[in-house]
């Protein structure tokens, strides 16, 4: 007599959800390399403003260039989501990321900063048609309970990507910045000055060119991978808080204008987010800098804020949700980071450095909670609101712009605080307000 079948197993529990492992491992390592490719604007400010001998605005136009590519290219990144899938749009992300590292390199091996600035606005194309892909595809992938684990498990590859770079760049191309300053300065002439900023920049431009080469063949193997096409599944396909990969096959942005308001609403909180969270990535090597800490230290000090948010990522994911749900732990978060405001503030030095550093850890949980927050009850219009999100990154090149300003006319410090603090604030009025049930968040839920 045979015993009866075992039941299939519950991966409800599971982060990967239903579709298992595999996709998810993929999607980890897309979000290395956007990692990898982000971050590297950190230590290349200050490269680029001994360089080029730029002043701190003109510099942190690295910053707003990469991050204003998220307005230009999010919508037509949405557009092309919907009629393609995200599974189709991911290849073509990642193609057009390596043009833009190839342009990178080409303006740095040039000594032309506008094309270096070129190839750092089609870089962040690139990313915003990925994140505007991938960012759904993982929330989508799994029991929306979990979809903060996720992406937080998303964000530990990001911050690790985000973390290796800056020390390969600084070991590549920038390990004696401290002595072509000195070199710079110190020159006979002119001549003597473009052959140091040639050979410095030539140094830089191979790490760009390869990751170029790099991103290409990782567009190839994604293209040919076999990942499941949400938009397209099979009849089959299991489903995911009630709406199944084929409740709506084609209808991702079929809902007219306007979005609800937990989306838009939710597009300024991720404003406010990005901004400083690139903040405490991009600027602390200035911020250090201004404190009066040596130049060779600069390329270092993003990756210690990615370190802290690594870490802040690992803590996350041992306590959502078995402890502390995502909503609740958002708001703990943004304490945590105005707290380290007003700390970095009132301390000098590598104290307050550090306290800059340490706002990876409070920022790290803050994106993989607001995502679910926004995407919640409109699976339908995922791909749009993906695309309103990603614009929203545009508070990355914006933000430390207005801190770099500010801090010209009140100095760092109280520039610091006059920019986080606020931010801080809102996005915890936001994530309270939509995580309590009321007639608002009801009527969002209820169908068009």
């Amino acid at each position: 007599m045979n015993s009866p079948a075992a039941p299939p197993p519950d991966r409800s529990a599971c982060p990967a959800g239903t579709f298992g492992w595999g996709p998810l491992a993929c999607m980890a390592g897309l979000f290395f390399i956007i990692g990898f490719a982000t971050w590297l604007n950190g230590p290349l400010i200050p490269f680029v403003q001994v360089a080029f001998s730029l002043d701190d605005v003109s510099a942190f136009l690295v910053p707003l260039v990469f991050y204003i590519a998220y307005v230009i290219f999010a919508l037509p990144a949405g557009h092309l989501a919907t009629q393609t899938g995200p599974k189709r749009t991911l290849p073509r992300a990642l193609g057009g990321m390596a043009l833009g590292m190839a342009i990178t390199a080409g303006g740095l091996h040039a000594g032309l900063y506008p094309l270096a600035l070129t190839g750092l606005l089609t870089l962040g194309g690139g990313l915003a048609f990925l994140q505007v892909a991938v960012n759904p595809y993982v929330t989508l992938l799994g029991p929306h309970a979990r979809a903060a684990q996720r992406i937080a498990i998303m964000g530990v590859c990001n911050k690790l990507g985000g973390i290796v770079a800056p020390l390969v760049l600084a070991g590549l191309a920038m390990r004696n910045m401290g002595g072509l300053t000195a070199s710079l300065t110190h020159a006979p002439d002119t001549p003597a000055r473009a052959a140091l900023r040639a050979q410095a920049l030539d140094a830089l431009a191979g790490p760009y060119l390869g990751m170029a080469v790099l991103l290409a063949a990782v567009a190839f193997g994604i293209a040919r991978a076999h990942l499941p096409d949400l938009r397209r599944a099979p009849s089959s396909a299991p489903s995911h808080e009630g709406v199944s990969a084929t409740s709506h096959p084609h209808t991702v942005l079929t809902r007219p204008w306007p979005l609800h308001p937990r989306a838009v609403l939710g597009a300024g909180a991720m404003f406010l987010y990005v901004g400083v969270e690139v903040l405490a990535g991009d600027a602390i090597g200035t911020y250090a800098r201004a404190s009066g800490l040596p130049l060779n230290q600069s390329g270092f000090f993003t990756a210690l804020t990615l370190s802290c948010m690594l870490a802040g990522y690992l803590c996350g994911l041992a306590l959502i949700p078995r402890r502390i749900s995502q909503e609740r732990y958002l708001l703990l978060c943004c304490l945590a980071g105005a707290g380290l405001a007003l700390l970095a503030c009132a301390t000098h030095g590598y104290a307050s450095v550090l306290c800059l550093g340490l706002f990876g850890f409070a920022n790290a949980m803050i994106f993989p909670s607001l995502f679910p927050i926004a995407l919640r009850g409109n699976a339908a219009d995922s791909a749009r609101i993906s695309a309103l999100l990603v614009m929203a990154y545009s508070g990355g090149g914006i933000m430390p712009q207005v801190f770099i300003r500010l801090a010209a006319h009140v100095g760092f410090h109280p520039a610091l605080a006059l920019v986080s603090l606020p931010s801080y604030l809102m996005i915890a009025v936001y994530g309270w307000y939509f995580s309590r049930p009321h007639p608002l968040a009801l009527m969002e839920q209820a169908p068009s």
